[in-house]
């Protein structure tokens, strides 16, 4: 029995490759420096990966911004606008910054490529771009050449590829009248090829990831998955693949995924718990089987006893021989090292105890695969002895149950869920109260996070200033925030969060039941990493989280600002949460914390309030059959946090990069007054559900993309708003940006608002008469 790792965090421990990338994008270091700096990451990663018994490790796990753009890269497929711009000669990382956030330089206006969520994840990936005329070329130097990299360090060393079917099924066709699985004889070849040069630099394993086989395939899918798996096994008979499936079952799936003719199939056993019986009947005499068992998406420690069951059931089925073991999915999504967590008053001993990063995942792995063996090593034994008491103290403990909480979750009835009166009612009077013009402006609720602002928390909270001190700062900062916006002419303001570090962090630390980590860093979108919170225990809140600020800037301005809430769903993804009861559970938990929280807004004389909930999309099952019951809950916790306010006070709700087709009944559910989405990096694309729908409520469909440094033209914003104009009511039409400006600058933020507050403008004049 072999242990091996699918992949592992590449940002490392204290975020190192986030300030190389981002210095170079700054042009504070050369090229040479940033490719120096990743070299160094994935050198060390291995290494250790090595030093705590990983057999075979994974290459090409390592990416610049993300995997998904790495393969794009690879096979070539790069968006004509780009390929047209950069020449040959070009640095190649320049133009694969481009395709993932846009390029605004040498006369040049390009737009980034689209950016969505990793299947159910809060991770990011750039969409693939196809075309009929899609051509490939492969450009195999990244994948090569870290596999020499490891092979120098003398490691067995399994490059981790993106399967082919898999690649497509990511991608976007960009016309009509093709299917992209049409373009998967182009595409093959190009894996041919891959695998080749792969194969002649020694490679004995590839993993190929086709994490889609866990979801419901129709007939055209299962058959291209069978024609590529024979066709590459045909081609490579000693070249062995490891296929990889994860973050479900494969349920229907199974049996004909049991007879690919691959050498090793990884399944996840943390998400897809009860197929282990169906694939030990299933499988084939020869195929070896990769146990998923250590949790590659939470933080809590492996149960040593619930894994060592499985690994003896699969052994004494099928033989040690053809079984290995890995985390459920690449270590992509979990902090780097626990032992980098000192700090008792933010992780309490007693939390830590159950809890496991990367680099101790790894070290569980090594732990189950020596138990597993006849004469395990005292060590061994004494880690498992250890992790029975872990185990047993979660149990147990004092700090995760709160009686009053859970009994407040039973009370729960039909009327939290629903406002006094239907949207129409609401509107009217909202419109009376509020007096907008036609074509509102907003910002979705951050503005950028300067140096000096994240200096005044961090002293803060190491003692240098005091909270008066703090205060009066960061009042400063929002007095000239209102200031700023009253001044570029917006009509709904914000107070700019600067007392908050993180949307989800921020709410969870003034939260009953949560944790903290100081070096807890993953992998969001390329440079961009967030610091999950860790929901251990249950959920309440005590004191007003976000009154006061808001309270202060509205006393700045006669105009509406917005209060600015994190929806219950949105803490629930963006945290590790707590294994020992439902998420609905939990969720109702958090969902009765922020009604809470709204009552005291309103109270506070906040007329508009904004509960973000831009993780209900990314929640989603990845089985269809499971959708009903998990949006049931989802919808209705958001409900119970948003409903108990008068018909006058506009709740706003915002989401960003999701596919809303397959769920706009259950988005109009929610019965928000005001919706704001991500539709600039498509055109609008995203917009088209709302349309086909006939969505009722109020929408505001982002007009710049604010992931991409790119500032765009007045006119492009009004083109946008004049496609929106089209095909929703325009009194039903809001203007702002795609997301929150934390991550940007001030001077490209003040360029891109006053440019969409004119577009407003200028569509205001158009509309007027029709209005």
């Amino acid at each position: 029995m072999i242990t091996h790792n699918l992949g592992y965090p590449r940002i490392g421990a204290k975020r190192e490759l986030k300030r190389a990338c981002e210095q170079y994008w700054s042009g504070k270091i050369d090229i040479s420096v940033l490719l120096e700096e990743g070299k160094r990451l994935r050198r060390e990663h291995w290494l250790l990966q090595k030093e705590k018994g990983i057999d075979l490790i994974p290459t090409n796990d390592f990416s610049f911004y993300d995997q998904v753009l790495d393969m794009s890269y690879t096979l070539g497929a790069v968006p004509k606008r780009f390929s047209n711009v950069f020449l040959e000669e070009s640095q190649p990382l320049d133009l694969y910054f481009a395709m993932a956030r846009g390029y605004q330089k040498n006369g040049f206006d390009i737009t980034a490529m689209e950016m969505t969520k990793w299947f159910d994840t809060n991770y990011h990936y750039i969409v693939p771009e196809f075309y009929k005329d899609q051509q490939f070329k492969l450009n195999a130097i990244k994948v090569v050449d870290e596999l020499k990299e490891a092979k120098s360090l003398n490691l067995e060393a399994k490059p981790v590829l993106i399967g082919p079917i898999t690649y497509l099924l990511l991608g976007k066709e960009k016309e009509e009248g093709f299917n992209r699985l049409d373009l998967i004889n182009r595409l093959l070849p190009i894996y041919v090829e891959l695998l080749s040069l792969l194969e002649a630099e020694g490679a004995e394993w590839i993993q190929l990831d086709e994490p889609f086989l866990v979801t419901n395939l129709s007939e055209k899918e299962k058959e291209v998955y069978i024609e590529v798996y024979n066709a590459l096994a045909k081609r490579f008979p000693t070249l062995k693949i490891m296929l990889a499936t994860y973050f479900e079952g494969l349920h229907e799936n199974t049996s004909w995924v049991a007879q690919l003719p691959v050498h090793a199939l990884h399944v996840d056993l943390v998400r897809g718990k009860k197929q282990l019986n169906e694939l030990l009947s299933a499988i084939p005499e020869k195929l070896q089987l990769s146990l998923g068992l250590v949790d590659g998406r939470n933080i809590w420690k492996n149960n040593f006893e619930q894994s060592l069951s499985i690994i003896e059931k699969a052994i004494g089925t099928i033989g040690s021989d053809r079984i290995s073991i890995a985390p459920s999915c690449s270590l992509l999504h979990t902090p780097f090292d626990l032992d980098n967590e000192t700090d008792e008053a933010t992780l309490p001993s007693e939390v830590k105890n159950w809890m496991a990063f990367a680099k101790q995942k790894i070290e569980e792995l090594s732990l189950l695969a020596e138990l597993a063996r006849e004469n395990p090593s005292e060590k061994a034994k004494n880690a498992f002895e250890a992790n029975k008491f872990a185990m047993k103290s979660k149990l147990t403990s004092r700090l995760i149950h709160d009686k009053k909480v859970e009994n407040a979750v039973k009370e729960i009835t039909i009327d939290h869920a629903k406002r006094n009166n239907p949207f129409n009612i609401r509107q009217a009077l909202q419109h009376g109260s509020l007096k907008l013009p036609l074509f509102p402006t907003t910002t979705i609720g951050s503005f950028p996070q300067t140096k000096e602002v994240r200096l005044l928390r961090s002293q803060l909270k190491k003692g240098g200033i005091t909270a008066n001190a703090y205060e009066t700062a960061i009042k400063s900062e929002i007095q000239k925030a209102i200031s700023w916006q009253e001044q570029i002419g917006l009509d709904v303001l914000v107070h700019g969060e600067f007392e908050r570090n993180d949307m989800v962090e921020y709410f969870g630390e003034q939260l009953n039941g949560f944790a903290f980590t100081k070096f807890g860093w993953v992998q969001s979108y390329g440079s961009r990493a967030v610091k999950p919170p860790i929901i251990y225990g249950d959920v309440d809140r005590i004191d007003p989280m976000t009154v006061a600020w808001t309270e202060y800037a509205q006393t700045l301005t006669d105009l509406p600002v917005k209060g600015m809430l994190t929806g219950p769903v949105t803490i629930l993804q963006w945290s590790f949460v707590r294994n020992d009861q439902s998420r609905e559970e939990t969720t109702n938990q958090i969902a009765l914390a922020i009604r809470k929280e709204v009552q005291d807004l309103e109270l506070a004389g906040i007329k508009v309030i904004q509960i973000d909930e831009p993780a209900i999309r990314e929640g989603l099952p990845l089985r269809k059959e499971a959708w009903k019951n998990y949006l049931d809950w989802a919808i209705r916790a958001f409900r119970i946090s948003a409903s108990a306010v008068n018909d006058e006070t506009q709740i706003h709700t915002h989401m960003c990069y999701s596919e809303f087709n397959d769920i706009i009944e259950s988005i109009a559910a929610m019965d928000a007054d005001v919706i704001t989405i991500e539709t600039s990096r498509s055109q609008m694309e995203l917009l088209d559900a709302f349309v086909d729908f006939k969505y009722p409520n109020e929408i505001g469909p982002g007009v710049y993309d604010i992931h991409s440094p790119r500032v765009p033209s007045e006119k492009e914003m009004e083109a946008l708003l004049e496609k929106a104009a089209l095909l929703i009511p325009i009194r039903n039409l809001w203007v702002n940006p795609d997301c929150g400006l934390k991550t940007r600058g001030w001077k490209e933020t003040d360029k891109a608002l006053v440019k969409m507050v004119n577009a407003a403008k200028a569509l205001r004049e158009k509309y007027q008469v029709e209005a």
